[in-house]
């Protein structure tokens, strides 16, 4: 059985989570400067075997796509072209920068760790990739 792979597709940065062989625990994986992701995900996938991709579908509180899925879709044809042996899917992030913050506080971290908005997209990605196993 091979990794989930969860990303929070961002403008600038992306956030990236993983689960362990089994698929049972979401980690938080790092923050790639979105610019770099493609070459990441191709390093990456040569190192350890993923059987999916997740990737965030951001929408708004109408369930209608949001603004950002437009940068989101050349970056989804990009690596299905890039790594087509493994597939796509899609899990609505919605909230889930929030709950990042909000976990972020909750845990006990410093205003000045909290700021750092690397760690926001990364546990971003690991509330997408659970949010993922939770409905698998």
């Amino acid at each position: 059985m091979g990794r989930i792979l969860a990303i929070d597709y961002g403008k600038v940065r992306t956030g990236i989570a993983v689960t362990d062989e089994l698929q049972i625990i979401a980690s938080g994986l790092t923050t790639v400067a979105t610019k770099e992701l493609i070459s990441f995900l191709i390093d990456y996938v040569k190192t350890e075997s993923v059987e999916l991709f997740v990737v965030g579908e951001p929408k708004q509180m109408n369930s209608q796509a949001s603004e950002s899925e437009a940068l989101i879709q050349p970056f989804l044809s990009k690596l299905q072209k890039s790594i087509p042996q493994i597939p796509i899917a899609r899990v609505d992030e919605r909230f889930t920068s929030k709950m990042a913050f909000q976990s972020m506080i909750d845990s006990g971290l410093s205003k000045k760790k909290r700021q750092n908005k690397a760690l926001v997209d990364e546990i971003s990605a690991t509330l997408i990739l659970q949010s993922y196993l939770n409905n698998k």
